[in-house]
């Protein structure tokens, strides 16, 4: 092992800790057993093994699987005396998230009082749902503003943010209005149970005609008579927001020949605005007009960003410009829409006035810190570099981080194969908003920790989080150049290229494994893997060999180079179909006859949100790589090129997976 530590515990005051280089612990056997115990639920073998682990530097997570496992019939007093013996660690904030997630189910508010105030992580939406719910349930404390954020932000009902939900109903605190806007949410995110649980707080009994609404729409919309009935306009419109999942367009010739005139405004617009967004992430040439039904001030911001993609394709940028400007201020401060806000300002026929609002949007989000931050420099004129490093860790600052428990715990957890464990902690450890947490040097120094044990992942991500200055070394780290620049220029592609993805795909983790199967530092699918291989003249590969990291790199940039060659050179499309497979980047594409896109717009109306935020990243990632390996300024612009239809006397590879 790279990384291994004994604590010895010195009464319950303090740890001393004591490397021992490269020395299997008999203890690791145990932690490991314990682990897979946990995920079977297995409690008797977790209390047998439990003793086994006392006096390791793992110890916490040990006894946070043994009793986190059995907390449903754990006492209180366990529960504080595992709180008191762990103080301070991830695993006894984690253990308080649980316990107080399921006091809040039990509605022990006694308990539950006692033991919020103590929370650290204070990141758990369901925890403090709960407690909204518990002031309101106590005292009617009237926290429905906050309740709304909470409920609204997540994609399902939660039972915490329900129960807030209710309590606050029943006390006249929250609106039908308010209910029924979750109740379209979650119908939206195809959250059909969340639906049925939010209905039931204002529609109890409204039982057969939702589930026709929400399961056969069609027949909810054509059959039933149209009725300015309250029940029956909302699940008229639930019943429209089903239906345009798959038929938008048959959903708006039902809304404006049927329903229209049985809806309120803000219903129709919440219709108009649902139809829309699914005939935009469908690519339909008509999403713009449905949008253009409705104002965009009765939208969401979800429905509002796909009315600007929509309009985008279509080159409607006084259609971007309403569209951004009606969403909620946070959303709208996002770099996406502060940059196509500023495109818009500067059109053709704009004022000096706008232009001049085009040029401080552009100014306030510009940097290397993402795509649209890139794009906003070269906008503005400015060159692509690598900014200036920070100045040099001290000794001081590196033995702090060093020294740091919670971070010594991360690096041994993931150096035994409990990574998800050890990132955990390590985020919990970095977590610069907790009290006492890390500032920008105590970060940069934990980057710097995270890279001398080459755990990349943890170094990219930590280093990201500094505010004041940016280490470039940390967040583009180049890791097994030798194999990555000699193969690349071998087979004649950009090594910057390669390092963006493998960035992207695996954070230079080199047994990464995705949950459908991809491995290795490309991610590779197994069946990939091997076609990859007879192409290349690989002839004895094994799909074991993925994890093997040159083997890994060699499939994955010769499949990186077999698509980049099937799309002309693209890099967009390139990485869209490494991302989603080379099927669906040539339907984004569109027909003969669909207009010629800037690269950014087509990635943009890209409809898979992980394939969107992926290409994106890549090029940007590629970029700033570049900038880095040639010490020449770069241009993303360059890079995104333009998109358009197929050259259609080019075949495509039908071959290529």
């Amino acid at each position: 092992m790279q990384f291994k530590m004994i604590l010895t515990l010195i009464g319950l005051a303090g740890v001393l800790l004591v490397p021992l280089a490269d020395a299997q612990s008999p203890v690791d056997d145990v932690l490991l057993q314990m682990q897979k115990a946990y995920k079977k639920g297995d409690t008797a073998l977790l209390t047998a093994l439990l003793p086994q682990a006392q006096g390791s530097l793992l110890e916490p997570w040990a006894a946070y699987w043994a009793l986190s496992a059995r907390l449903e019939t754990a006492t209180p007093e366990e529960v504080n005396a595992f709180l008191r013996r762990y103080a301070g660690t991830y695993q006894e904030d984690r253990l308080r998230n649980d316990w107080l997630l399921l006091l809040g189910k039990r509605q022990d508010w006694n308990q539950f009082a006692v033991v919020a105030p103590e929370f650290r992580m204070n990141d758990d939406r369901e925890v403090r749902c709960y407690t909204l719910a518990m002031e309101n349930i106590l005292t009617k404390v009237n926290m429905a503003d906050e309740v709304k954020t909470q409920w609204y932000g997540a994609k399902d009902a939660g039972e915490g943010c329900t129960l807030a939900a209710q309590s606050h109903y029943a006390a006249g605190q929250m609106t039908a209005d308010d209910i029924w806007r979750k109740a379209r949410l979650t119908t939206e995110a195809r959250m059909l149970e969340s639906t049925r649980q939010v209905v039931a707080i204002v529609a109890p009994d409204a039982g057969a005609a939702l589930t026709e609404a929400l399961k056969k729409p069609e027949l909810f919309l054509l059959k039933r008579p149209p009725s300015s009935h309250r029940l029956t306009q909302e699940l008229a419109v639930l019943a429209l927001i089903r239906w345009a999942d798959n038929d938008p367009d048959g959903a708006a010739q039902a809304l404006d020949e049927r329903w229209s005139k049985q809806l309120s405004s803000a219903q129709r617009a919440w219709a108009w605005g649902a139809i829309g967004k699914q005939a935009a992430q469908k690519l339909s040439d008509n999403a713009l007009g449905y949008f253009q039904n409705a104002s965009p001030t009765a939208m969401t911001d979800d429905q509002l960003a796909w009315r600007v993609r929509a309009a985008l394709r279509q080159s409607q940028w006084s259609d971007v410009l309403s569209a951004v400007e009606a969403m909620s201020p946070d959303v709208a401060n996002d770099s996406t829409w502060m940059y196509w806000h500023a495109r818009a300002l500067m059109q053709p026929g704009r004022s000096e006035a706008d232009r001049a609002q085009a040029r401080q949007l552009l100014q306030d989000m510009a940097s290397v810190r993402g795509f649209y931050p890139l794009l906003a420099e070269e906008e503005l004129g400015q060159p692509i570099t690598p900014p200036p490093a920070p100045a040099p860790l001290t000794a001081q600052e590196k033995q702090r981080a060093q020294s740091n428990p919670g971070l010594q715990r991360a690096l041994a957890a993931i150096d035994l194969g409990l990574r998800s464990e050890g990132v955990r902690e390590w985020n919990y450890t970095t977590n610069m908003h907790m009290p006492g947490g890390m500032n920008d040097r105590d970060l940069l120094a934990a980057a710097d920790l995270a890279c001398q044990h080459s755990v990349w992942d943890r170094c990219i991500n930590t280093s990201e989080r500094t505010r004041s200055f940016i280490d470039m070394t940390q967040r583009f780290p180049m890791p097994y150049r030798q194999a990555v620049v000699e193969r690349s220029r071998e087979i004649n592609l950009d090594p910057a290229y390669v390092y963006g993805l493998i960035r992207q795909e695996s954070r230079f983790v080199t047994d990464a494994r995705s949950g459908v199967g991809a491995s290795g530092l490309m991610q590779l699918m197994p069946a990939t893997a091997r076609w990859t291989a007879r192409k290349i003249g690989l002839t004895d590969f094994k799909t074991h060999q993925l994890s093997d990291q040159d083997t890994n790199i060699v499939l994955g940039t010769g499949y990186l180079k077999l698509i980049l060659d099937d799309f002309a050179g693209s890099m967009p499309m390139a990485a869209a179909a490494y991302n989603a497979g080379p099927r669906r980047p040539r339907i984004w594409r569109g027909e003969a006859g669909s207009p010629t896109l800037e690269a950014a717009i087509w990635a943009e109306n890209i409809p898979f949100n992980e394939t969107r935020d992926y290409v994106k990243k890549v090029l940007a990632n590629t970029t700033l790589y570049a900038a880095m390996i040639t010490g020449q300024t770069q241009s993303l612009k360059a890079r995104l090129g333009m998109i358009g239809p197929r050259d259609t006397s080019q075949a495509d590879n039908p071959d290529l997976p």
